[in-house]
């Protein structure tokens, strides 16, 4: 895997401007681009070899001699290319008339030449997809080597001592190269951002852009074209041929599941998840949701019922109705859209016509108009933690800056009432799902800013405060089980549930705070009491109509509130709690 290194913008510097662009005679970006699409191999065009990268050593297991499992290997060659020799930068650098590797991009800069790069390579990808699917020739070797993500590098050389953060992210543990490579650097632009800034302005950090060793995998690049191979007589396993495709070994979670191991010689990663891995969980979000990825907002509220959902849609088009409101659109499962204007008729046949059916976890997506900040998400994840993971895993890679469970669950103390509220405080993970990735020993800490945003919410929107609040919201752990029947091993259980101190029993919760916890999300859990199954209080038909018309509404009410209030504390929210001795820069 070799790297090249692509040079700044020439432009205005400390206002010499076109001046000393010129005296410099560096081409633009695109001339850059384009000469850098040119260069095809360059062990070939220019007589050098890189350096062949160290063999990779599994891990000693828990054994000693036994190698881990190879569902847990770290994948080292994902988080770093070969570096090649100083000569060898050199005569790459000149080639493609770039500044040398010692320079620094502004965050600014960086993000410019990774939209750059990046829409190079798709633009590159389509039109060799558009000439093979027409009839024409198979991509080159040398045309393929233009088919690759864009790398983002970080170098910090820890020279004098860190500064005293109390944030939790955009902070070094160790000095060194960091790196990572990066997708849709267009729509991750304010992410992309605020994790640079903090890292150039308090560490003075080194930011360089280049060319990885990663492929684009075709279809990443096919969004929003169709289906392509029905036009003629190519099958996806022609293009599996002469064109990259998604390859499950290298899509992976070692870097937040702390599995990764440090090489010498290889950059440290930088974020979580590398573009390949983010361009996987793209297109499962459209798939799952039955909405395009980029309409997802970072504030997201997750339920295991329909009945949210309608409430949802109801509260969207009252804040639609808002005269100056900041909400502009609703957008719905199949892409339909309700806008702010719309004549409410139409906006109800919109709603109404919505093939939200089709899809195994609907979307609905609040956004606000330009300048006006970021909306929300509501996903019905339906039940179970099967869901809870699948649908977090992916939600994930977006970087939101919160999800709220907010759905049923039965009462397990007397002196509850149906429709009264649980607050988790703790998981009793009886899931097993996670079990490998987070084992059930590993505590699940509540993040205090969610839960008092939640505590504050529930007063504001009730009413009620002092021991009138305590008597409808309960605090305590939550047991989450994948055994909709848990009740059927009640002799089982009992002594568990009694040991744990359990208020309340569902089916995501757990899964979705672990998941959190795991990917470095903040999380939490405000449940509504919809049954009491060790008293003998069921859903019966009659009671379950009347209880889901009062206290649905209020109890995603409360979530929305909770939302508002932890808006303006991003940098607390985002807590240690979910960090580690061992993070990558990037939260």
């Amino acid at each position: 895997m070799h790297q090249e290194v692509v040079g700044a913008v020439a432009g205005e510097v400390g206002g010499a401007g076109a001046d000393q662009a010129d005296r410099l005679h560096r081409p633009t970006l695109p001339e850059q681009i384009r000469r850098l699409g040119q260069c095809g191999n360059p062990e070939v065009e220019h007589g050098y070899r890189l350096p062949a990268p160290p063999p990779w050593r599994p891990r000693a297991g828990p054994g000693g001699n036994d190698p881990v499992p190879a569902r847990k290997r770290p994948r080292l060659r994902r988080y770093g290319a070969v570096a090649a020799t100083a000569s060898t930068l050199e005569h790459r650098l000149s080639e493609i008339g770039s500044d040398p590797p010692g320079l620094s991009l502004t965050p600014e800069e960086a993000v410019s030449r990774l939209e750059a790069l990046h829409a190079a390579a798709l633009g590159a990808l389509r039109a060799a997809l558009a000439r093979f699917l027409a009839g024409g020739d198979p991509p080159s070797a040398e045309e393929r080597a233009r088919f690759r993500y864009p790398e983002l590098r970080v170098s910090w050389h820890g020279h004098a001592a860190p500064p005293v953060l109390r944030r939790a992210w955009a902070k070094f543990q160790v000095p060194g190269l960091y790196a990572t490579t990066v997708t849709q650097p267009g729509f991750f632009r304010p992410y992309l951002l605020e994790q640079l800034r903090p890292l150039v302005e308090d560490f003075g950090a080194t930011v360089q852009v280049g060319i990885s060793g990663q492929e684009v995998p075709y279809p990443y690049a096919m969004e929003g074209v169709g289906d392509e191979l029905s036009r003629g007589t190519v099958s996806a396993a022609d293009l599996a041929r002469h064109f990259p495709t998604p390859l499950l070994s290298a899509v992976g979670d070692e870097v937040a599941d702390g599995t990764w191991e440090f090489a010498p010689g290889q950059p440290r990663p930088l974020a979580l998840f590398d573009a390949v891995r983010v361009d996987f969980s793209l297109r499962r979000l459209v798939h799952y949701t039955g909405t395009d990825w980029r309409t997802i907002q970072p504030w997201i509220l997750l339920t295991n019922y329909h009945r949210y959902v309608d409430q949802f849609v109801q509260w969207a088009l009252a804040e639609l109705a808002v005269p100056d409101g900041p909400y502009d659109r609703l957008v719905l499962p199949g892409g339909g859209c309700v806008r702010r204007g719309d004549d409410p008729a139409a906006a109800e046949a919109a709603i109404a016509a919505a093939p939200w059916h089709r899809f195994q976890m609907p979307g609905y997506h609040l956004l606000r108009r330009e300048g006006q900040g970021q909306g929300v998400t509501l996903v019905n994840i339906g039940v179970g933690p099967s869901n809870a993971k699948t649908i977090t895993d992916h939600l994930a890679v977006l970087r939101p800056h919160c999800w709220l469970m907010v759905g049923h669950c039965g009462g397990l103390r007397q002196s509850q009432q149906i429709g009264d509220y649980v607050l988790a405080h703790g998981y009793l993970r009886r899931d097993s799902i996670l079990d490998d990735l987070v084992p059930p020993e590993v505590p699940i800490p509540a993040l205090a800013e969610v839960q008092l945003a939640l505590q504050e919410a529930a007063a504001r929107v009730t009413g009620d405060r002092g021991e009138a609040l305590k008597r409808r919201l309960r605090t305590g752990t939550v047991v989450t089980y994948a055994d909709r029947n848990w009740e059927l091993r009640w002799s089982q259980e009992r002594r568990r549930i009694n040991l744990a101190r359990a208020v309340a029993v569902d089916m995501e919760s757990g899964t979705l705070a672990a998941q959190g916890y795991r990917l470095r999300v903040p999380y939490g859990t405000l449940l509504c009491v919809s049954d009491k199954p060790l008293h003998g209080e069921i859903k019966l038909p009659g009671a379950a109509s009347a209880f889901y018309q009062r206290a649905v509404g209020e109890h995603l009410a409360i979530g929305l509130a909770a939302l508002d209030l932890l808006r303006g504390q991003l940098g607390p929210l985002h807590s240690r709690k979910l960090r580690s001795f061992d993070e990558p820069p990037f939260r």
